[in-house]
């Protein structure tokens, strides 16, 4: 496995892990989600292509032309496949076999066509790209929203002046509301004891969230161990 993405790797393959009060600053947690970032672009380019060509493919059945454009959809999957393994390997890791070469049996260019039709490693990685869109909405919504807002709340000391300087309010608004008999009221984190509370609440999201990217990003090592990688 390469060392370039993790300094030790301990037995299995797998990477040592930071202890908990280092892992939200550790590089692991940075390429992690790094990985999560990136997994939602390549998983809409992967889910583009794969149905397009499979509709067409499917819709062009009738004549000789269909067979080829699926032909081409695996051997697009299997790309992708490639550079999922490659994403893993070098964000996460981890490092996956790759399934065996496609095998032709018969000369020429349709010798070619149905080898590639008949290979199963192709549609698993047609199905893995269809199948991994959702997940990558999923995990890349819920890694940036526990990301931002823990850094964001644990670092509310350091800029929670702007709000009194350069806004009419006294310190960061939470709510404002009039009752029916027209009294106005505000909440505004302005204290020392509430400024604190607010970093105590980032804080603790701030070290968590590493163990809940490192959970989502297991998802994407399990479904490529089991879709993308060979099972020799």
């Amino acid at each position: 496995m390469s060392t370039a993405a993790y300094p030790a790797t301990a037995p299995g393959g797998h990477p040592d892990r930071p202890g908990f009060w280092r892992a939200p600053f550790s590089r692991e947690t940075f390429q992690e989600f790094g990985f999560v970032l990136t997994g939602l672009p390549m998983a809409v380019l992967g889910f583009t292509l794969v149905v397009t060509l499979f509709c067409t493919g499917l819709g062009l059945a009738v004549t000789v032309i269909g067979l080829p454009v699926l032909a081409l959809l695996l051997a697009v999957a299997r790309g992708l496949g490639g550079a999922e393994r490659l994403r893993i390997r070098t964000m996460l890791g981890e490092e996956l076999p790759a399934p065996p070469e496609l095998t032709v049996r018969r000369e020429g260019a349709w010798g070619r066509i149905t080898a590639r039709l008949a290979d199963p490693a192709g549609w698993k990685a047609a199905v893995h790209q269809f199948a991994m869109l959702p997940w990558a909405i999923f995990s890349f919504t819920v890694s940036t929203v526990f990301f931002t807002l823990g850094w964001s709340l644990a670092l509310f000391p350091v800029y929670q002046w702007v709000f009194r300087r350069y806004t009419p309010w006294d310190g960061y608004r939470v709510a404002e509301w009039t009752t029916s008999d027209g009294a106005h009221h505000v909440y505004e984190i302005t204290s020392l004891w509430q400024i604190a509370g607010v970093c105590l609440l980032g804080l603790v999201v701030l070290f968590l969230t590493p163990h809940l990217i490192r959970g989502l990003t297991g998802v994407n090592r399990f479904a490529a161990r089991a879709l993308l990688s060979s099972t020799d």
